[in-house]
């Protein structure tokens, strides 16, 4: 793939707003809504493999098991993902074929329920940061942290909440088969919330791992893979942004890699927010893409032809 193929990286506003309790109606809506930008994109020409974060509907399942433990069997993280990418990846296919047919355009929408290879070994395991879940009072921590071993980090004015490692992605398993189905002009749905972290053992043997690998990074690992020149992550700003939260924000419509590892050096872009996102973006560009783009859901058309968002250039 080459050309106008674009990776649309969805943040969790596309499918579940603040505010909103999460219910079903809540989810489709939002998916609907972020479905008609996607086929404004594929009118004007772009094969689009779609992405999307999955951390609420995650931490509504993990919240299910732990409130149902006494009568069903808990199940682990890795299959928590997996289901998660199910019930957003049906959502969203059903939603983008209404959306192309209303646009005019007859394609089909699948869903791949895709495996992130990581490597066991990566450094991440030792030290757990990425957090997952609902929040915990000291007491409920301490009984968790001795009942199943989880570890537990304080959020200040929150409570507490439970960790898991983010290692990075290596691959895609299912990789050949996103291939070909961008080839038969299908449109893609893959690597859900990262993907289900997996490792492989020296036979070749794949087993799912208590983790969550960051959908930023999965996303520039996905436009690689399909020879995407154009990466556009979706969040919740309309820019990219200096002094993000605090007095002299100063919004930037583009910048270099160069700038943009400056800023990162700088402390400007944090690890649990704009940070990976600038990194998955400087990565894919490093690795031959064309543009990344940052920009808001309401606003992904007109970003991808340049009229707003922040993009990043060579």
């Amino acid at each position: 793939m080459t050309g106008k193929t674009v990776v649309v990286a969805l943040g969790g506003n596309a499918i579940l707003r603040n505010q909103e309790v999460g219910t079903a109606e809540e989810q489709i809506a939002n998916v609907r809504r972020a479905s008609r930008q996607l086929a404004e994109i594929a009118s004007d020409g772009y094969a689009v493999v779609v992405t999307h974060g999955n951390g609420p509907q995650v931490g509504d399942i993990l919240l299910r098991n732990e409130l149902t433990e006494d009568t069903l069997p808990s199940m682990p993280l890795d299959i928590c993902g997996a289901e998660s990418q199910g019930m957003i990846g049906y959502m969203l296919q059903q939603s983008m074929q209404e959306a192309l047919l209303a646009a005019g355009l007859d394609c089909p929408v699948a869903t791949v329920l895709t495996q992130t290879l990581v490597d066991g070994d990566d450094p991440a395991f030792g030290d757990p940061t990425k957090p997952i879940g609902p929040f915990y009072t000291a007491m409920q921590a301490k009984r968790l942290q001795e009942e199943k071993g989880w570890q537990m980090v304080q959020i200040r004015g929150q409570g507490y909440r439970r960790v898991v490692p983010s290692p990075r992605p290596i691959a895609l398993i299912e990789g050949q088969a996103i291939l070909g189905l961008i080839r038969a002009g299908v449109v893609v749905i893959a690597a859900g919330g990262g993907g289900v972290p997996v490792v492989a053992d020296t036979g070749g043997t794949l087993r799912g791992v208590e983790a969550v690998v960051d959908k930023d990074y999965t996303a520039a690992l996905l436009a690689r893979l399909v020879g995407a020149g154009d990466l556009l992550i979706l969040t919740d700003v309309e820019h990219v942004a200096l002094n993000y939260g605090r007095p002299g924000r100063q919004d930037i419509r583009e910048m270099t890699v160069a700038e943009a590892r400056e800023h990162l050096a700088a402390g400007h872009f944090p690890p649990g927010s704009m940070g990976p996102k600038i990194r998955a973006a400087v990565g894919f560009l490093e690795d031959g893409g064309d543009r990344a783009t940052i920009a808001s859901l309401d606003s992904a058309a007109d970003a991808l032809a340049g009229r707003a968002g922040t993009r990043i250039r060579r």
